[in-house]
């Protein structure tokens, strides 16, 4: 920890020192390769951190800081991604130790041929691929020896982590991450919750046209052991790689259908949508991941998230206002309604385009500096969002970043009409998704014209 702090110090100063000298390209250059190193070093760190940290640097991998210059901003997020699926594994031996302590069982006895490389190690976990013994294909998350107890130890670290990372991207709002990630990370290491959430939404899409949740193998399942179904499928990074545009624009509406339309209407809010937990299958379906972040919905949360994003479309600054001051979030004071509309219109403003638009993932910078703008302004510094607007917003954010990766294009308005208005579908998956879920699952929006 040490010495990456003092490393990315002296790299950033020198950066500085070089930029105040001069404005040619040479030095511009020099700087960039200095904020580079600085992102190896940090992504260094976070990947032997595991836990909290890790958490961070998936999150960031996802979206545009908007905070380096434009010509090394691909690199930049390059570096970052190599954190959602390329954290330091653990031996297989530990993995192996954790797997017949929580199942009882002896390995061999379990599994009829288990793959020591995982396929995946990530914040909490890594992941193996592995065959029952009826020749079910199926892979097992383990949670690292001891991460519950490192995690304490973690969230100290984190916060000379998040200083570094505020070195190189000035005006995130650090100390909202690491309260996020406290709130979050303990639910997260109960796999036992997890198993039960990727459940309830595998019930959920069994069957569906276009979405795959993997079903969880109940009997193997435990508080740190999760063993689920196989899906061979690409990653992101490889889909992205040879997509064409009409099918980056048909995964760009499968991830907002399952990750902003779902939840308006199956009731299950998953706030963890990034790179990692994406897969595309060759018959064209897309495959979600991970469901420890994650939230059941009640009918009012609905109704407040819908009444909210009316009144945002509408520009109703005073009603939308008058909600969130109903909630408890903020008092009804008529000074806070136009700067509170702003950031909610640059939250979900791109959802309301009536007209095609090619998401741009930079928004998430300006999300981001908004955010921290508007908690610095007088009345607004103590907002307290519901807990559904918080998980929505984060999932909003790392929704466009997908989107804005993928550059797919859309009438992405088209898409939330059904939700907002309940209107009916217009696109050939929506009206593919309305056949499958019919009388099961059916928006109840009240509609505010």
């Amino acid at each position: 920890m040490s010495g990456t702090a003092a490393g990315v110090a002296a790299r950033e100063g020198a950066a500085r020192a070089l930029l105040a000298t001069g404005s040619s390209d040479a030095r511009r250059s020099a700087a960039s390769r200095q904020q580079l190193k600085s992102a190896q070093a940090l992504v260094k760190l976070f990947s032997g951190m595991r836990g909290a940290a890790m958490k961070v640097g998936q999150t960031l991998s996802a979206v545009d800081l908007g905070t380096v210059p434009e010509e090394i901003r691909p690199e930049f997020q390059a570096i970052l991604a190599s954190l959602q699926q390329s954290a330091e594994p653990v031996s297989f031996r530990s993995i192996a130790k954790v797997i017949e302590e929580d199942l009882g069982e002896r390995l061999a006895d379990v599994f009829a041929d288990i793959d020591p490389e995982p396929l995946a190690a990530a914040s909490i976990g890594q992941v193996h691929r592995a065959t029952l013994h009826d020749g079910r294909d199926v892979v097992v998350k383990v949670q690292y020896p001891g991460i519950a107890e490192a995690i304490h130890a973690d969230m100290q670290n984190l916060r000379l982590g998040l200083k570094l990372l505020s070195a190189i991207a000035p005006g995130i709002d650090t100390g909202a991450i690491a309260g996020e990630i406290r709130e979050r990370i303990a639910e997260e290491l109960d796999y036992e919750l997890e198993a039960a959430n990727q459940r309830a939404m595998a019930r959920a899409y069994r069957g569906h046209p276009f979405v795959v949740v993997p079903d969880v193998v109940t009997s193997l399942s435990r508080e740190r052991v999760i063993v689920s179904d196989f899906v061979d499928a690409k990653r992101f990074a490889e889909f992205n790689a040879t997509a064409t545009q009409e099918q980056r624009n048909r995964a760009g509406e499968i991830i907002v259908r399952f990750y902003l339309n779902g939840p308006m209407r199956h009731r299950l809010l998953n706030g963890d949508p990034h790179p990692g937990n994406v897969l595309f299958l060759d018959d064209g379906r897309v495959a979600f991941l991970d469901f420890g972040f994650f939230k059941h919905m009640g009918d009012d949360e609905v109704r407040h998230l819908v009444q909210t994003t009316q009144a945002t479309y509408e520009r109703d600054a005073d009603r939308l206002l008058a909600i969130v001051a109903e909630l408890g979030s903020l008092p009804p004071d008529p000074r806070l309604a136009e700067p509170f509309l702003e950031n909610y219109e640059a939250i979900f403003g791109w959802l309301m385009v009536e007209e095609p638009r090619r998401v741009d993932v930079t928004q998430t910078a300006d999300m981001m500096r908004r955010y921290t703008q508007m908690r610095g302004q007088e009345g607004l510094d103590q907002l307290t969002l519901p807990a559904e607007h918080f998980v929505l917003m984060r999932g909003v954010m790392l929704v466009i970043g997908l989107l804005g990766q993928l550059q797919a294009q859309n009438t992405w308005f088209d898409v939330a009409r059904e939700w907002l208005f309940g209107d009916a579908p217009v696109t050939e998956l929506g009206q593919a998704e309305e056949t499958f879920f019919g009388t099961r699952h059916t928006y109840t929006t009240e509609v505010v014209r």
